[in-house]
């Protein structure tokens, strides 16, 4: 097969190619933090939806790597094609492959619409084929749009406030200008239909598939992914459409946990996580500037965490037994991420920062070094004049 020179073709949130050598490279990386910190070989099986990228893929990186486990990851990613290359999640999915062959550890991947029955079921097929009862079920699907596997309907989820018009401070991603952005709110059909795409129903649904179908194992654990975050962006996101969603699902969960508790002594959970960069948050109004300071600012305090950190974090320190919640029952791997040190410094550098000090107050160029970094591109010790084989072979 013809190799190519793969570069950037990013703009503002949006990345339309990958480098696979890259991504390669910050999985391999993934792994070799999970190893330093010891592998527990407890075994099990996990079950991993939204498994490619972020907390979905560190997750099946620690599970694998740091618990010996056999994990089956559902994601929805585009392969290459003619000169076009795969999408990152893709790249990053035939990298844990390779890695879980090598280190005989069993691995198996579905490439669909998680949403659909389609799917669905054969992830019960391939269990059934494979594996078995699942130990832990991580739900980190992460969609701008769902079509309803029972209505037909496609719901499109939105980024607005769900009172009055929010206007903040944000960072242009082209010109790396602070400005003022002004978003007017959204109507009950767009709050309802961001809840259809983003809220509890589809964690239900897969905690209710696995229970029909014997498939989650005694003592089993389902968690799914969530934030909160700081007081400048609850606007646009705790109190806005995305908020209303999160709460949905955080008021889902305590449910299912009866239900699982009841069938096979186990429990739901809804975890927290620290604010990170991905495609997702780059996309929110207000967030990339925020990302812009947090990251500097905790690593200043030395309490950053990528999320293969967070995950090794909760996998190590909660998931190995009875998981330390909050007064709501959730569990809180944001909670270095909240402290009024961290937030009290960010809130300083909130009021003050404007385009001429950017760079006093926010590292902008990091942000985009780590927005660059999640397609495979400024990875260090990488050759990109080199040409690379851009067509990689994911198991069925």
């Amino acid at each position: 097969m013809a190799k190519e020179i793969v570069q950037p073709r990013i703009r503002g949130f949006i990345a339309t190619n990958a480098h696979p050598e890259g991504c390669r490279a910050r999985v391999l990386s993934q792994i070799e933090t999970t190893r330093e910190l010891g592998v527990e070989d407890t075994g099990g099986n996990v079950l991993v939806v939204g498994a490619s990228t972020g907390y979905g893929l560190a997750s099946r990186i620690v599970a694998a790597f740091g618990r010996g486990a056999k994990t089956l990851g559902c994601f929805y990613e585009r392969p290459a094609g003619g000169k076009r290359t795969a999408t990152a999640g893709y790249y990053n999915a035939v990298a844990f492959h390779e890695a879980a062959a090598e280190a005989g550890v069993g691995a198996w991947s579905l490439n669909g619409d998680a949403f659909s029955d389609e799917l669905k079921a054969q992830t019960v097929a391939t269990l059934r084929e494979h594996m078995g009862p699942v130990d832990t079920l991580i739900y980190s699907l992460a969609s701008p749009r769902r079509t309803h596997p029972k209505t037909g309907v496609t719901h499109q989820s939105t980024l607005k406030p769900t009172g009055d018009p929010f206007t903040g401070k944000t960072i242009n991603l082209n010109t790396g200008a602070v400005e003022s952005v002004t978003i007017e709110s959204a109507s009950g059909v767009e709050v309802a239909d961001t809840i259809q795409v983003m809220g509890g129903e589809d964690f239900a649904l897969w905690v209710s598939l696995l229970l029909e179908e014997g498939l989650l194992a005694e003592g089993a654990t389902a968690v799914a992914y969530s934030y909160i975050g700081p007081d400048v962006t609850h606007g646009i996101y705790r109190s806005g459409t995305i908020g209303m969603a999160k709460l949905h699902l955080e008021e889902t969960t305590p449910h299912l946990s009866q239900r699982m508790a009841s069938a096979v002594g186990g429990r739901a959970y809804v975890s927290v996580n620290k604010g990170v960069i991905t495609p997702a948050s780059a996309a929110i109004p207000v967030v990339p500037l925020y990302m812009s300071m947090l990251y500097p600012v905790m690593r200043a305090a030395g309490t950053h965490e990528a999320p293969i950190d967070q995950m090794n974090r909760l996998f190590r320190e909660h998931l190995g037994g009875t998981p330390v919640t909050d007064e709501a029952g959730r569990i809180r791997l944001d909670d270095r991420e909240m402290t009024d040190e961290i937030q009290g410094e960010i809130a300083r550098r909130w009021a003050a920062v404007d385009t001429d000090n950017l760079a006093e107050h926010a590292d902008f160029r990091g942000y985009q070094s780590e927005f660059r970094q999640l397609f495979g591109f400024e990875v260090e010790g990488l050759d990109y004049g080199q040409p690379v084989e851009i067509e990689r072979a994911l198991p069925s």
